[in-house]
């Protein structure tokens, strides 16, 4: 019989099925030649002018480079303006400002993420820390998110070289907003972390737990929206990512690594989302809320994206998850 499952963090609810235990595949992608690609040492007029790069001492828009972040060619926000709020009606907008960034991960021609040396992902990883710093210092960036698409079907577009994408916005998403809120509202009542606590039952009852490193703890969400949804927490508490340390960062590295080419090994290069799930610029609002660096944990989701979403989790917002979350921490596990 399937279980209706709430998110305690967002307040939603999933039903898992509990039964099935058929592991769809997915057809591998096509990496194409590198001639091709943009993305590739030696094409950098092919792109728009960096906005960051790691390099050892060439000169900017040509070769030489370990990464580079470049603006999106077709932003959906631009940078450019000010942050202007209007009233239609009864309803309310504000104006398109924020970032479209693009992080190219490495100068070789590379369509996974888990094939980069673990050095170049820790380089990836301050890359993200970089980003988000700079732009919380721009008072209209109200949260920035930064995510990898990867497969047609998790929305990824036909640039198959490894990449990451950063959207900053002027409004705070309203998922985040459900996890903020859950967090807070579980802080008010226990004075304690809710992620944290979610970690420390996670790794007592072991079902749902894939691994753990030195640093960080990943499991599959007891109430996981997709079949082999991935949750990664850092072990100390802390509120943003751009307060990740060194030593974190090398240690995230490795178990990212691992976990993409678990998931690669098991679904047979699978679509998927990676999230980066942090906490908002809080510079804004010096006093958006007391307890923010105390209740709000920042994290990492990956969902692979096996099935399409359907009519029925857009009528309800209810998701149907059709391999629990036991059993397919199982299936990781086992492959480690």
């Amino acid at each position: 019989m399937s279980e209706v499952r709430r998110d305690i963090v967002t307040d939603t609810w999933v039903i898992i099925d509990t039964e099935n235990d058929h592991v769809p595949k997915t057809q591998k992608r096509d990496l194409g030649e590198s001639s091709d690609c943009p993305f590739c040492e030696g094409h950098e007029s092919r792109t728009p002018n960096e906005i960051y790069a790691v390099r050892d001492g060439s000169a900017p828009n040509g070769p030489g480079w370990k990464l580079r972040v470049i603006p999106n060619i077709n932003p959906i926000l631009k940078i450019e303006g000010e942050l202007e709020k209007f009233g239609v009606g009864v309803y309310d907008m504000v104006s398109g400002i924020g970032a479209n960034e693009v992080i190219v991960e490495t100068p070789k021609h590379i369509g996974n993420f888990f094939e980069l040396a673990e050095d170049q992902i820790s380089l990836v990883l301050r890359t993200y820390r970089q980003r988000i710093d700079d732009l919380h210092k721009d008072k209209r960036m109200r949260y920035i998110l930064i995510f990898k698409n990867h497969g047609r079907l998790a929305g990824a577009s036909t640039m198959i070289h490894t990449h990451s994408d950063l959207i900053a916005l002027p409004a705070t998403p309203v998922r985040v907003k459900q996890k903020l809120g859950g967090a807070k509202e579980y802080y008010g009542y226990k004075e304690r972390c809710l992620f944290c606590d979610i970690m420390q039952q996670e790794i007592e009852m072991g079902d749902r737990l894939i691994f753990q490193s030195d640093k960080f703890v990943v499991v599959a969400p007891y109430a996981s929206r997709f079949p082999f949804e991935i949750l990664i927490l850092p072990k100390r508490h802390t509120h943003s990512y751009k307060l990740i340390d060194e030593e974190e960062i090398s240690d995230l590295a490795g178990v990212l690594k691992k976990a993409c080419q678990t998931m690669y090994d098991i679904l047979d290069d699978p679509p998927y989302n990676l999230i980066l799930c942090d906490s908002p610029n809080l510079l804004p609002k010096v006093n958006y809320w007391s307890t923010i660096k105390s209740d709000f944990h920042w994290h990492i989701e990956i969902t692979p994206r096996l099935y399409r979403t359907t009519g029925f989790e857009l009528g309800t917002g209810f998701y149907i998850n059709r391999i629990a979350p036991e059993k397919a921490a199982g299936m990781l596990r086992g492959s480690l």
